[in-house]
């Protein structure tokens, strides 16, 4: 997905976007209005290089408060080489008509999706905007809401195609478990699998056949494990189950609980938002499916009544919508009533559509309250409820902001509604702390993800169920790491698919282990045998991964950081064995011969870096990303002594 600003957007624009998990983008804004003022410039008429230059002053100076220097780096330098890769044209000033014509395409991109609350509301600042350009009004306000909305379905259409990857890795794996069983079923969930298929292929999400297929497919394994399918003569009774396919059967239908649960949080969470006394219902589900006692009856009850009040709550906020366009109409005209007028528009549209208008009805209560109260004040208490809103809306992306600056944003409204003044500075300065934290979250996730995959890639020759679990979540993850700032849903998942693959890894190690006690008693030539049992395949002598044993390492290598290795002609003289490095050490023989000093190139399984040390050999490593090698290994690689 590339992040190249439309026609209609200003490039400064870019920066905001990409950095806004990091810094507030208010912050953000202030620092590239400060730095183009400081260069006789205004943010609208900067170029890419202009602004790589203040990327790498202003902005990377900021970032240090929040991040670490080597985070700070890395982000810095993916958003110039988005820059770069934009190159657009000097700035100029594209029309209205331009403008609406980017977000009505845009539009049209995300028809599909109808049901997402930001198509709603799309389709209301775009039904709003035509209206106002019609009449000759600024619309410029309505095409940036309309540009950050089209940033947010990107990205959600980006997470939802690596979800959507995994499920249907998920089911196809399923898929060659019942196939033997035969059936309507079976043949309706081929059919279904090859639909997902190919839309993934079209980067088109298809979230209805990804639940029928997930349902079908619960039933079947549950006939599967409880042995219903298996002929029985007709004067036998059933035979019970046991213990064994009991525990089976009880974990997919908790498994399957857990996914519907996750699926209606997800839907619902704006009718959860609307209705917050609906939270208590959602923490004593998610405590009963701990405990393991929620049943997929229970799940459906909770969808039918999350339904209902979602009808409820769309009906009274169509009622709360009159009540308040009937007081507006008694107002004397101003700038004030004018926007407000609009923010009213864009609410009833989007309430038209099916969609929720919690947060626009929320604001719009404490405009017309200000309007009506205080009209000399209505200008500066209508500047502090937008941005307690926009404050508001950034924190439920931020994992824990949400919770820790929920009673200051309510205090800050009832100072509001008082007509006094309010910090909002601290607001955004708490939220940023929120930030920091959560991109650091992101960078151990990122590092965690790197290392499963590292490990999966040395056992992916090996036969048995845990590996081929491991395989599916590997590569989860490797999407997952590709993709860019999270939502907190898709960070939610991302926390999953790495708590899943490294129990698989701890497993996997379990019960190696336990084979090698047993072996240790009955020799080593029962070993192959009891790999076979253990789902690993692979040779004597080797440990979990199919590497020589530690024994058979050099000293060197219990000296060396993690992911390094020393490199002699084509040789790797130290280092833990990987597969990858031989041919790694193959071109840098060929390196040397072209008398190269330093190498670093990017491969599927990361970043590399290498570098003669001197006398005929390399120090090689590698890492997620460069700047992961050079804060964890810069110093080795130059001196070859590790930092304790």
């Amino acid at each position: 997905m590339t992040a190249a600003p439309t026609s209609s957007e200003p490039l400064y624009r870019l920066p905001v976007r990409l950095l806004g998990d990091l810094v507030s983008p208010r912050a953000l804004e202030r620092i590239l209005q400060d730095a183009a003022q400081a260069r006789g410039q205004t943010p609208e008429t900067l170029d890419a290089p202009t602004l790589e230059d203040i990327l790498k002053r202003e902005v990377f100076k900021r970032l240090q408060l929040s991040v670490p220097a080597a985070l700070a780096k890395r982000r810095v330098s993916d958003v110039i080489k988005e820059l770069l890769e934009a190159t657009p044209a000097p700035p100029m000033q594209a029309s209205g008509e331009q403008s609406l014509g980017v977000l009505e395409e845009g539009a049209r991109r995300f028809t599909l999706y109808f049901d997402w609350p930001e198509t709603q509301r799309l389709r209301g600042v775009l039904g709003v905007a035509r209206q106002q350009q019609q009449a000759g009004q600024d619309i410029t306000a309505l095409i940036r809401e309309g540009q950050d909305l089209i940033t947010l379905m990107e990205r959600r259409l980006q997470e939802g195609l690596v979800t959507q990857a995994q499920d249907l890795a998920e089911l196809q794996a399923a898929f060659r478990r019942v196939q033997g069983m035969g059936g309507k079923d079976v043949r309706r969930l081929e059919s279904l699998i090859a639909q997902i298929e190919e839309a993934q292929g079209q980067s088109v999400l298809l979230p209805a056949e990804v639940e029928r297929a997930r349902n079908i497919t619960f039933t079947l394994r549950k006939l599967l494990e409880s042995s219903v399918v298996q002929p029985l003569e007709s004067s036998e009774a059933p035979a019970p189950l046991d213990p064994e396919a009991q525990a089976r059967v009880l974990a997919l239908e908790q498994e399957h609980v857990a996914r519907q649960l996750a699926d209606l949080a997800r839907e619902f969470g704006p009718v959860v938002r609307a209705r917050p006394e609906l939270e208590e219902r959602v923490h004593a589900l998610r405590a009963e499916h701990a405990s393991g006692t929620v049943k997929a009856e229970t799940v459906n009850a909770w969808r039918a009544e999350l339904e209902a009040v979602r009808d409820a709550v769309l009906a009274a906020q169509r009622e709360e919508l009159v009540g308040i366009e009937a007081r507006l109409t008694t107002l004397p005209d101003s700038p004030e009533l004018t926007e407000a007028r609009t923010a009213l528009d864009v609410a009833r549209l989007t309430l038209a559509g099916g969609g929720l208008a919690t947060d626009e009805l929320r604001d719009l209560g404490g405009t017309l309250a200000a309007l009506e109260a205080a009209p000399a004040l209505a200008a500066r208490l209508l500047a502090g409820q937008r941005e307690l809103s926009e404050v508001e809306r950034a924190a439920r992306e931020v994992p824990g902001a949400s919770d820790d600056l929920a009673p200051h944003l309510a205090a800050a409204r009832e100072a509001l509604g008082r007509g006094e003044d309010v910090e909002i500075d601290a607001l955004w300065a708490a939220l940023e702390r929120r930030m920091g934290e959560a991109a650091q979250q992101r960078q151990d996730f990122d590092a965690r993800a790197y290392h499963v995959i590292r490990e999966y890639d040395t056992v992916r020759h090996l036969a048995g169920e845990t590996t081929q679990k491991l395989g599916r979540l590997a590569d989860a993850l490797r999407a997952q790491r590709r993709l860019g700032p999270m939502s907190a849903d898709a960070r939610e998942r991302y926390a999953q698919s790495l708590e899943g693959a490294e129990a698989l890894l701890a497993e996997a190690r379990a019960e190696y282990q336990a084979a090698q006690e047993v072996t240790a008693s009955f020799g080593a030539d029962a070993l192959s045998g009891l790999l076979d049992v253990f789902d690993f395949g692979g040779g004597t002598g080797g440990d979990l991964f199919g590497t020589a044993a530690p024994a058979e390492q050099t000293p060197e290598s219990s000296d060396l950081p993690d992911d390094t290795w020393l490199i002699r002609g084509s040789t790797v003289t130290a280092g833990r064995p990987d597969p990858a490095v031989p041919g790694v050490a193959a071109l840098l023989e060929q390196a040397t011969l072209l008398d190269v000093r330093v190498l670093r190139f990017e491969d599927a399984q990361g970043a590399w870096a290498a570098r003669q040390d001197g006398a005929g050999g390399w120090r090689l490593a590698r890492g997620p990303n460069a700047a992961f090698l050079e804060d964890r290994v810069g110093d080795w690689l130059a001196t070859g002594e590790v930092r304790r």
